[in-house]
């Protein structure tokens, strides 16, 4: 016959580890939740710090732009005049001027295809291009059609 305590052991034993178990379930359901929230949490946190990143890169560039810039940008090995050049201001400039891409070519010094690919990006003008072009920034419609009707006379 068995020990009444050796019984009264192993039963209080399988309890315990009933009890446990049972109490373990609710802890692992629970953790279970906290981990899905801080993988969201962790989620949000990185797609806010990409949105800072931006907004900042974009304050940047709008500082960049307000910025009162009193000499053209320094020269570099690439732009050893220094000046600066934009598609979009180009093909602006000639429209103010009432230009056609043949005429403008002709008063900077290069062919209306050569303006075509300037004005898309394609191509980017050579330094004395590029400072006909600026030259050609604070004329008038007049001087312009002027140049252009000496030009053509020669």
């Amino acid at each position: 016959m068995p020990n009444i305590a050796s019984v009264l052991k192993s039963e209080i034993t399988r309890l315990a580890r009933k009890e446990v178990r049972d109490g373990g379930d609710g802890l692992k359901k629970t953790v279970a939740a906290h981990r899905a929230d801080i993988a969201i949490l962790k989620r949000r946190v990185s797609d806010l710090e990409a949105m800072v990143k931006r907004l900042a890169k974009g304050q940047s560039a709008i500082a960049e732009r307000a910025r009162p810039t009193l000499a053209p940008s320094a020269p570099t090995e690439s732009n050893p005049t220094g000046l600066r050049f934009r598609a979009k201001g180009m093909a602006a400039n000639r429209q103010r001027l009432g230009l056609s891409a043949s005429d403008f070519g002709l008063l900077v010094g290069a062919t209306g295809q050569s303006i075509y690919a300037w004005e898309a990006g394609k191509t980017k003008p050579k330094p004395a291009a590029l400072a006909a072009i600026a030259a050609l920034r604070g004329l008038g419609k007049r001087e312009v059609e002027a140049k252009v009707a000496s030009l053509k006379g020669q």
